[in-house]
């Protein structure tokens, strides 16, 4: 029996869309959530639900807050992600109150809150109930998946489901342990004998495949990989996240060929308007490859143009935004110079000064902002900081270092500043060994 088949005696049916109702299911989340969101947007499409995605229902052209509102009021549910990541609390305010005065005004409409951590409930927020998707930080799964079902159909749970929610938050606990750990290790084999075990809770969602994906594409396990995501694109072809996963891997892996079969991948969803921050970045890095290989400005160019599409349509989203920044001291004349400097300071404001706990990319990307911005010292304490955090993840500071390595062939800092920048990727060739 597959996993839809195990879920169907337990999760209803999405409602019909009746009157003006276009959408089954409105997301509303920041851009920081967006592998969680894109993960959830997957699993209720496979569960039939029509679902408004900022970034999936949006054309070129459109009015961004009025199309936000026509969405919304043409929905039957609201679901509002936040976490402690979404520390805007304006933003969670003016979603929070849309969405509780949409229930009180509009017959139906269901609000659901959702918390993708522990972080602490915004006053106005704490009289409501709220699903806690904290033991799941890659995306929905377990019994919090089923209960999360129930509320955008209106309906409770019955006892036997309940029950069947306890079950599944129990083994996708222990299967999301399992994974963590084998990533800390940076154990392959384990991560693979982990997928081909299986069980419901790899069945019910690609999320937990596409972590351990993920994590092997981290200690440069990238063909076994490919041969995940694979596997996991048979079983989920509806599902983003593992496209996005194998075109990264593609692009990494670097052997004959494989560019133009991530750029295949990623142009297509592109052309079907599959164009969430996540898919704009990972393509705009395949252009920046092939700028690599032909030394043609345009593709360095495209490769820019790409990040600054993500992030002025995802402002929060510091990703796309140090690209932009890059990519724009690459090109290098007067103005794209001011550009970047603009683009840093706006990625500054989102990840700080300091090193984010546990988070590789959030740290890395700081060092980068101050790199750009002339600070080494700095620059060399944030990259420093970034990989003790993450000793095993060497594919991950190697991909940092070439970036750096670019960005110091541009602005030519001395060989004192260039050793402070050095110093954290000692562990990497030099870019002229």
């Amino acid at each position: 029996m597959n996993a839809i088949d195990h879920w169907g005696a337990h999760a209803p049916a999405p409602r019909e869309l009746t009157g003006d109702d276009e959408w089954n299911v409105f997301l509303s989340y920041r851009s920081v959530n967006r592998a969680w969101v894109l993960n959830l947007y997957d699993v209720l499409r496979q569960h039939g639900h029509t679902v408004f995605l900022d970034q999936v229902a949006l054309k070129a052209g459109d009015q961004l807050t009025r199309t936000l509102e026509e969405g919304l009021t043409k929905s039957q549910t609201g679901v509002l992600v936040w976490s402690s990541a979404t520390a805007d609390s304006e933003w969670v305010r003016r979603e929070y109150e849309a969405m509780e005065s949409m229930a009180t005004s509009k017959q139906g409409f269901q609000f659901v809150p959702v918390r993708l951590d522990e972080s602490e409930l915004p006053l106005f927020a704490r009289s409501r109930v709220f699903l806690d998707f904290s033991a799941y930080p890659d995306g929905p799964n377990g019994g919090e998946l089923l209960r999360l079902l129930h509320s955008v159909a209106g309906e409770a749970l019955s006892e036997e489901a309940a029950r069947f929610a306890s079950e599944q938050d129990e083994a996708s606990r222990r299967a999301t342990a399992s994974v963590d750990a084998a990533i800390l290790n940076g154990d392959g084999d384990r991560l693979v004998s982990l997928f081909q075990e299986g069980g419901l809770p790899w069945q019910t969602s690609s999320a937990l495949g596409s972590k351990a994906a993920e994590g092997l594409v981290s200690i440069g396990k990238r063909d076994e990989a490919m041969a995940m995501l694979t596997e996991m694109e048979t079983q989920f072809p509806g599902a983003i996240r593992p496209k996005q996963l194998h075109a990264l891997a593609l692009a990494r892996r670097g052997e004959d060929g494989d560019l133009g079969d991530a750029q295949t991948i990623l142009g297509q969803l592109y052309a079907s308007n599959e164009r969430d921050p996540e898919t704009l970045g990972i393509y705009g890095r395949t252009w920046m490859d092939r700028y690599a290989d032909s030394g043609d400005p345009r593709h360095l160019r495209r490769s820019r143009d790409l990040y600054v599409e993500a992030f002025e349509g995802a402002r929060d989203d510091y990703y796309t935004g140090i690209n932009a920044a890059a990519k724009s001291v690459l090109l290098g004349d007067p103005n794209e110079l001011e550009a970047a400097s603009d683009y840093a300071r706006r990625v500054q404001e989102i990840v700080g000064t300091e090193p984010t706990p546990g988070d590789y990319w959030a740290t890395a990307t700081v060092g980068e902002v101050f790199l750009i911005q002339g600070d080494y010292t700095n620059a060399g304490r944030l990259y420093e900081a970034a990989v003790a955090m993450t000793p095993e993840s060497v594919d991950s500071h190697a991909s940092t270092w070439t970036q750096a390595l670019r960005l110091m062939a541009k602005l030519q800092p001395g060989a004192y500043d260039r050793a402070l920048v050095r110093e954290a990727f000692e562990h990497l060739p030099d870019g002229d060994d």
